[in-house]
């Protein structure tokens, strides 16, 4: 184990054994949702893989230390001091754990911390990507480059609607990432299950994305797999009446010269405004689905020979 590393017991005990275990991020606590609905969420989505018969391990940076598997003392003080939380890409861990900093950790983070511990499997809500504009801004999310390097597969969404879908697929083809369409050859936007894209592969069912990452693996083949999961039906914002609501709102942020890391969160809040919250209970529904379709692979996983 690394030197840096916090691991809970319980998830220290369940790697050795191999057991399944899901790593979970905690942007999404800090920084994706306001206090409540962000600690109900987190711990909802605990319990799903739970109940599941797997173990949960949430991941941030507390006093330098990178913890894999966090207490509920630990999720509630993330949820309730968000404003105050930093958020951690790859590139801020090594600056977080020299100084003794907390920090919440992006998708691009908890693959990292993920694979240094061991845990193969990761839910999230949805991953970053090229950002619309990326030809003039050269906005593209951390989270495709360290897709190219870490051995996990994410268990998403899609990409975050916000961004530029087609783009996004394009670099993750340039860095030879598995793009897999979970029950579906579209790939989901986020809010809707369709965008008008094709995932390059499909798979059916836990089975069969195991052995898909057992292969690639084993053949010396590095980095993750995006599995594209989408929104349940009865959750989803159909493309045609988000997608104005999106494209309002990256107006708004380009006005203001809302840049970087910001974006984001000010999109999303601009969404959850505009769709009377409609925006924030979908996301907390494809979060708590992606939860159970990571817990129901790693099971799979778990149980090959």
């Amino acid at each position: 184990m690394n030197q840096f590393l916090s691991i809970a017991p319980e998830v220290v005990e369940a790697i050795r054994e191999n057991r399944p275990v899901v790593a979970l991020e905690s942007t999404i606590i800090a920084h994706g949702m306001a206090f409540p609905q962000n600690a109900e969420t987190a711990f909802a989505v605990e319990k799903i893989i739970r109940d599941e018969g797997c173990v949960p391990a949430t991941i941030a940076v507390r006093a330098g230390k990178l913890k894999v598997g966090l207490s509920k003392t630990e999720i509630e003080t993330l949820a309730r001091n968000g404003a105050s939380i930093a958020k951690l890409s790859t590139r801020d861990l090594p600056h977080a754990v020299a100084l003794g900093r907390d920090g919440a950790t992006t998708v691009a983070a908890t693959m990292r911390i993920a694979a240094l511990a061991g845990i193969r499997i990761f839910a999230t809500g949805g991953i970053g990507g090229v950002h619309r504009g990326a030809a003039e801004t050269f906005d593209i999310s951390a989270d495709l480059g360290e897709m190219a390097l870490s051995d996990v597969a994410v268990v998403t969404a899609g990409a975050k609607a916000i961004l530029d879908l087609a783009l996004t697929i394009e670099k993750l083809e340039t860095l030879g990432v598995p793009v897999v369409g979970y029950g579906t050859q579209e790939f989901p936007a986020f809010y809707s299950r369709i965008s008008g894209l094709k995932c390059p592969m499909r798979v059916d069912g836990p089975e069969e994305l195991a052995r898909l990452m057992r292969a690639k693996w084993a053949m010396g083949l590095k980095g993750g797999i995006v599995v594209a999961n989408p929104i349940p039906a009865q959750y989803e914002i159909p493309a045609y009446e988000i997608t104005p609501i999106i494209e309002k709102a990256v107006a708004e942020a380009r006005d203001e010269k809302v840049e970087g890391r910001d974006v984001t969160p000010f999109l999303l809040a601009r969404l959850a405004r505009a769709t009377a919250g409609r925006s924030l209970a979908a996301n907390i529904e494809l979060v708590k689905n992606n939860a159970l379709v990571a817990a129901r692979i790693a099971k799979a996983h778990a149980e090959l020979p």
